[in-house]
């Protein structure tokens, strides 16, 4: 167990070493924090920390860096969580309050969490199981070509090109109400079997047009958008290209997997919490020179998903982990007033 002035020293490596990036030395620490004790009193507590492997020395005669298990202790020691600004969250509210509908919110909220935090933002798509299509429309935007827009109760908007074959606004027009009287209301997985007895049901002449249209909203029904991930920030990773190999690359590569991205959300992620993985406590291997912060949203069972930050584990932790709570309570709060 390490001792509080033992804990002052480390808390002060981090925190200069996360600034300034590079060793950190036991005269520097005395002359920038009040320790209120000799060089020569830093330098034997920062050997004990050494020895108990909170922190390492890269190159002899260079100053001391923190390892992994120093970071962990000094995340864990934090406390609290910082809050965040009165501007920053004014700048958070005023960045997403416009959002016109999920796709918009989650584009929004990966933004907002990358310049927040000066890392790369990771924002996995609410499920959405509860919800219900509210509109359907067919749009006739030429000879042969339409546009299919659903609707549904939690604002998101999904549309995708038919081919319409040759037909009137009439046909258009007769289709389209049918569509609505028997779809709007209805879940998902409710809206698929639904267009199967509808095919059944419309009168030849509608057969064909019926049969492109359902066709395609079953295709966007069955999608399940909790497994889709957002990615932003990307450009965050140049400040970092000392460490290319061992922690941009990796970074990189994973941020190409999809399954990767939402397993990993999903291991570190919990409702109203935030966690930290640091380095080698990461699964994903190619990921164990970096740390991910990371928090679960949402209002209810219905609609929970995930978010959250990867970057070298030379990163601000108070104020990422105060950046990515922040999000997540608004996130979860625009959905609950939608």
């Amino acid at each position: 167990m390490l001792d509080d002035r033992k804990l002052t020293i480390l808390r002060a490596i981090v925190t200069d070493y996360v600034s300034m990036q590079e060793p950190v030395g036991s005269r520097a620490l005395v002359e920038r924090h009040d320790l209120d004790v000799s060089p020569a009193t830093v330098r034997n507590d920062m050997a004990v920390l050494e020895e108990e492997g909170y922190i390492t020395q890269p190159h002899t005669s260079a100053g001391r860096i923190p390892t992994d298990k120093g970071y962990r202790l000094f995340v864990d020691r934090l406390g609290t969580v910082k809050p965040l600004s009165q501007a920053e969250r004014r700048a958070i509210q005023t960045f997403m309050e416009d959002a016109v509908d999920v796709d918009d919110l989650v584009s929004r909220t990966v933004r907002a969490l990358s310049r927040l935090t000066h890392q790369v933002a990771i924002v996995q798509y609410p499920v959405l199981t509860g919800t219900t299509l509210r509109h359907v429309e067919l749009v006739h935007l030429g000879p042969g070509r339409g546009l299919l827009i659903l609707v549904n109760s939690s604002g998101q908007v999904d549309q995708h090109p038919v081919e319409l074959g040759t037909v009137d606004e009439t046909l258009i027009a007769d289709l389209r109400g049918r569509l609505n009287a028997a779809l709007v209301d209805l879940g998902p997985q409710q809206v698929c079997r639904r267009v199967d007895q509808l095919l059944e049901e419309v009168p030849a002449p509608l057969t064909p047009l019926a049969s492109a249209v359902c066709g395609v909203i079953k295709e966007l029904q069955a999608a399940t958008p909790s497994t889709r991930v957002v990615v932003g920030g990307v450009p965050n990773l140049t400040r970092f290209s000392d460490q290319y190999e061992t922690a941009v690359r990796p970074v990189l590569e994973a941020l190409e997997e999809q399954v990767v991205l939402l397993k990993l959300l999903g291991e570190v992620a919990s409702a109203g919490e935030v966690n930290v993985r640091i380095g080698q406590e990461n699964s994903y291997e190619p990921l164990r020179t970096t740390s991910v912060v990371a928090s679960g949203y949402g209002v209810h069972p219905e609609l929970q998903a995930n978010l959250g930050v990867v970057g070298p584990t030379r990163m601000d932790y108070p104020s990422t982990m105060a950046a990515v709570r922040a999000v997540a309570r608004y996130i979860s709060r625009y959905l609950a007033e939608g």
